[in-house]
């Protein structure tokens, strides 16, 4: 299980290597995605709170990277954090995830991207409910939900 000294640690020192790569031109992306889901994951944008088809929707299945279809999270391990975007404690894998210094807007935050595409998901904090003690806070229009049915 994944901790924040992990976070930090993989932000310092390097992240996990992924399974696979997934490498498009910007014009390959945009062929592929709706311009929100571009703007999001190629650009590192943000969705409005409250406003993701994915934020309260807790069906039983995976959360697969938009862009690449890379399995990133599980629903057994979303939560309603009350912040208006999807949440997660863990990555389905280590190596999933990369972790990023993200020092924009006057503060320190972790950016979360795919390590399979460099798809940009959204953050991870140090305030989500234990044991791991971390929240993935995403964007809905960087996942697609696979579900179980």
């Amino acid at each position: 299980m994944l901790t924040w000294k992990d976070i930090i640690h993989f932000t310092v020192s390097g992240n996990p290597k992924p399974d696979r790569r997934v490498e498009k031109t910007e014009e390959e992306w945009r062929a592929i995605l709706t311009p929100e889901q571009f703007r999001i994951t190629r650009k590192a944008g943000t969705e409005v709170p409250h406003s993701g088809a994915l934020c309260s929707r807790y069906d039983a299945g995976r959360y697969n990277c938009v862009c690449c279809g890379t399995p990133l999270f599980d629903s057994t391990i979303k939560f309603d954090s009350g912040t208006g975007w999807p949440s997660f404690t863990q990555p389905m894998k280590e190596n999933a995830i990369k972790y990023i210094k993200d020092s924009s807007f006057g503060m320190v935050r972790v950016e979360v991207q795919c390590n399979t595409c460099d798809a940009h998901q959204g953050h991870v904090f140090p305030d989500g409910p234990e044991p791991s003690g971390l929240r993935y806070c995403i964007n809905s229009e960087s996942l697609i939900l696979q579900t179980d049915a």
